[in-house]
């Protein structure tokens, strides 16, 4: 799963939230570095991602999108998931979304000392340009996935893969609604056992 979807399966614990988004910034044992509801965050957000890559109606996503992006391919359907749960947060969430993003930011700026470098970096920009509210729309996945290309240095042309969201747009809508509340009930199970 991509930020917004880390995010909102941590539940309302800051400590465990922070640590969920900042995850992909913690190599190893590192994690130990960091405040014990912190570590449990950076826990839960490998446990998600391992049980993400390995569900087969996950694999069904990626499998339409693995001949033109081969392994980077589970890093688009990440995004496309993240597209799926903005677009219908209503479904999700009794708080409107502008609110929990911006509830999110200011968390981040009022925590900011405590996040790795690679993050401080880029947290003006997913400020400035609402990274998660983006979600919500196509629009938004096209940028996002033009800025994963920049990153990626177009190694695969990730910005291209908003083609295969539209073309198959209902199936991968299926497979997520399928597929959410499997990972809500894991998280949950995950949060309790930390």
């Amino acid at each position: 799963m991509n930020f917004l979807a880390h995010i909102y399966l941590s539940g309302d614990n800051d400590d465990i939230c922070l640590g969920n988004f900042i995850a992909d910034s913690i190599k190893g044992k590192k994690y130990l570095e960091f405040p014990s509801e912190v570590q449990k965050g950076v826990l839960l957000h490998r446990a998600i991602d391992s049980y993400t890559d390995s569900h087969p109606i996950v694999r069904k996503s990626t499998a339409k999108l693995h001949k033109n992006y081969s392994h980077y391919s589970g890093v688009i359907v990440d995004i496309f998931y993240d597209h799926f749960l903005a677009s219908r947060w209503e479904d999700y969430s009794e708080v409107p979304l502008e609110n929990f993003v911006a509830d999110f930011y200011k968390l981040l700026k009022q925590r900011f000392e405590v996040l790795p470098a690679p993050i401080q970096n880029f947290l003006p920009y997913m400020v400035s340009e609402n990274w998660l509210l983006s979600y919500a729309s196509i629009e938004g996945i096209a940028r996002i996935l033009y800025q994963m290309n920049l990153r990626t240095k177009n190694i695969v042309r990730m910005d291209r893969a908003v083609n295969e969201l539209k073309e198959y747009y209902e199936e991968f809508s299926e497979e997520f609604t399928a597929f959410f509340p499997q990972l809500q009930e894991y998280s949950h199970q995950q949060v309790s056992s930390l």
